[in-house]
């Protein structure tokens, strides 16, 4: 089975590395998995070692043929379609479950956003992900890479950054490096601001990141006294998620008020 330049497939080969992404699942306040791009089941054999309900989300039909016939215990738990167009609400009846894969790197941050999407019954992620992707998730304010995905995701999500895995692990091995880093979602799932406005202030000050934020937040706020307080000399990458979430309240105050 040759990986697929238009599934962005590169098959994990090395059985250690496959054996480690497994066991970085908690199974806290979860016994169910699922899956993204099981590919040629690498992973996979790991997964149901784990002795959890497994569901695996396969978009490349020939890959779903290999999984039936190598992994016949798992020929009623394929899905055999693009994970991004999945209703993930239709499996166990919205219980909760861990979200785990090798992920594409061409669909990458949109299944992170996917998750966030279904952050209410996706309590962990364990995933493989481009390195700079992987550093930029899990990155705190201050850091060149802190960006808006940093913030969306650690809004409702703890992110750790596990290991590194290098080219050689892969068939074919990609140009870039690997990580695997997990997200492990928060108690508190109330973010305190109305979520739409905090997403888009949030992609308005890293639209121009060298800016400082009495710039940018005049897309919201033009000529308001609120942009000469000394908070909005800062640039986008030196505020912390918390301080994302109180700017969003007084914009929207301001906008109300207005």
């Amino acid at each position: 089975m040759k990986a697929k330049k238009s599934f962005g497939q590169h098959f994990l080969g090395d059985e250690k590395i496959a054996e480690d992404i497994a066991n970085s699942l908690s199974f806290s306040d979860y016994d169910k998995i699922v899956e993204v791009g099981p590919g040629r089941g690498m992973l996979t054999k790991y997964l149901l070692d784990k002795k959890a309900e497994l569901i695996v989300i396969e978009a490349d039909r020939d890959m779903v043929m290999h999984i039936q016939k190598h992994y016949p215990a798992l020929r009623q738990q394929i899905v055999s379609a693009d994970f991004l167009k999945v209703d993930l609400s239709m499996f166990w009846r919205e219980t909760p479950f861990g979200l785990i894969g090798n992920f594409p790197y061409n669909i990458s941050t949109q299944i992170l956003f996917k998750m966030l999407d279904y952050k209410a019954i996706i309590p962990e992620m364990v995933g493989m992900f481009q390195k700079e992707v992987a550093e930029r998730v899990v990155s705190k304010e201050g850091t060149k890479v802190y960006g808006v995905i940093s913030v969306l995701i650690q809004a409702y999500y703890d992110g750790e950054y596990l290991f590194t895995v290098e080219p050689e692990s892969f068939i074919p091995p990609p140009k870039v490096r690997s990580a695997v880093i997990r997200l492990t979602r928060k108690a508190n799932q109330d973010l305190g601001c109305d979520y739409k406005l905090f997403r888009r202030v949030v992609k308005q000050a890293f639209s121009q990141r060298r800016k400082m934020l009495r710039n940018t937040m005049k897309a919201f706020i033009k000529d308001d006294p609120l942009l000469d307080e000394d908070f909005f000399k800062q640039r986008p990458e030196q505020i912390s998620v918390a301080d994302y979430i109180d700017l969003t309240n007084k914009i929207e105050k301001r906008i109300t008020n207005n």
